[in-house]
């Protein structure tokens, strides 16, 4: 029996692969702080819910594969309110953002093709560009420099006959780099002036922390036939579970593509449409308290790991992610210890090793992601119990 080689190509999630290390230790007893999944605790608005117990049908149909008309509509206005007026055609809704990702990459890549992506990068980025026969060439960032990647020297000699496109995040996952409106004008040049798609998943938007207005490449001038966004309910509204998105762009001929394959899984889930229609009409107070409280947690987290000596960490302005740079040798020997040989009064901690956020082989083993998904306190006490690890593991290295 033979297995594709384009899925042996792909990794497990470093977000989700100690999770049978993380049992052992609970059946132990042993209590963990999860910072490695970004699955928020703030609590999804209850329009959702609403929306689900007062629907009303003898049969629960297929949706049209475009989109249920009232989650398409909520939409367009989302993006009508930030300045990015939209027609209805420029929208299809994708189950969640990585639908759309997965469908981007279909429609957009042959066998060998090349898409830019900066690195560390969402590692689901790599399953989704393999599956579809692409590679990935990463533009390189580093802790040191907090992350910043967005620089005409940096990306245009990555662009040669087999590349198709730039994929971003912004606010950005892992990192929680937030481009300024320089740096997105000259992405935006670039795409245009090589023929490439610009891919911009903005599913983070709501989450920036310096009191910025939202932003989206949808109103950059020019990039009608190269601009593609992957946005999502997901964590704007803090409803992972609700698996809807949207697939945007101007380009009718890529959508007319996008659209085979929304055909061929015939639609999205009919409700779960319904219920992301109506999270779009909370009120914006909803953002603004979130927003708030992230911006608590990200403060939490950056202060407790400057107390740790040898930590490199730049304050992230986005999302609610931050990458570190941690004075051990190997993170994922590291993650592997803390599970199996550390506590402290009965705690411990989990994170995603920084190595498999990265294209380029042997980069980020010394780096982790932290989603500071948790409350503020467990928060402190995650980077208390950090601190205490790193001394416990460097003398015991040393031993």
């Amino acid at each position: 029996m033979q297995f594709s080689s384009k899925i042996q190509q792909c990794h497990l999630s470093p977000m989700r692969k100690f999770h049978p290390y993380a049992l052992a230790a609970e059946k132990r007893g042993v209590k963990i702080h999860h910072l490695n999944i970004g699955q928020p605790d703030i609590p999804t608005p209850p329009a959702f819910f609403d929306a689900m117990r007062h629907y009303r049908s003898d049969v629960l149909s297929y949706a049209p594969s475009p989109g249920v008309p009232e989650y398409v509509a909520a939409v367009q206005r989302y993006y009508q309110r930030i300045g990015a007026p939209l027609a209805e055609e420029d929208i299809l809704a994708t189950t969640g953002g990585s639908e759309a990702l997965q469908m981007v990459m279909c429609c957009l890549l042959d066998e060998g093709d090349e898409i830019l992506i900066p690195e560390p990068f969402y590692p689901n980025y790599d399953t989704f560009v393999h599956v579809a026969g692409g590679n990935i060439r990463p533009i390189h960032s580093s802790p040191e420099e907090g992350y910043r990647y967005a620089q005409r020297q940096r990306i245009e000699p990555l662009i040669h006959e087999r590349t198709r496109a730039i994929l971003i995040t912004n606010p950005g996952n892992p990192t929680g780099t937030v481009l300024t409106p320089e740096e997105m004008t000259v992405i935006a040049d670039i795409a245009k002036k090589h023929g490439l798609f610009l891919v911009a998943d903005e599913v983070y938007r709501e989450f920036v922390y310096g009191g910025e207005p939202l932003s989206t490449f949808l109103t950059l001038p020019g990039l009608e036939e190269n601009l593609i966004v992957v946005d999502s309910v997901s964590k704007r509204f803090s409803a992972c579970g609700a698996r809807v998105g949207a697939l945007i762009s101007r380009n009718r001929d890529f959508l007319a593509q996008a659209m085979k394959l929304c055909q061929g899984r015939l639609c999205s889930a009919t409700l779960d449409q319904l219920g992301a229609a109506a999270l779009y009409g909370v009120d914006p107070s909803y953002f603004d308290a979130t927003r708030d409280e992230y911006r608590r947690r990200r403060n939490a987290c950056v202060e407790g790991l400057h107390r740790i000596p040898g930590v490199v960490c730049e304050e992230p302005k986005g999302a609610f992610y931050l990458m570190a740079k941690l004075p051990v040798d190997d993170a994922d020997k590291f993650q592997t210890w803390l599970l199996e040989e550390f506590e402290d009064r009965g705690e411990t901690l989990m994170f995603a090793p920084g190595e498999g956020f990265y294209g380029t082989p042997g980069k980020g083993k010394d780096e982790i992601r932290i989603a500071y998904v948790l409350n503020e306190g467990d928060i402190r006490r995650s980077m208390e119990l950090l601190g205490l690890a790193i001394a416990r593991y460097q003398k015991e290295e040393m031993a």
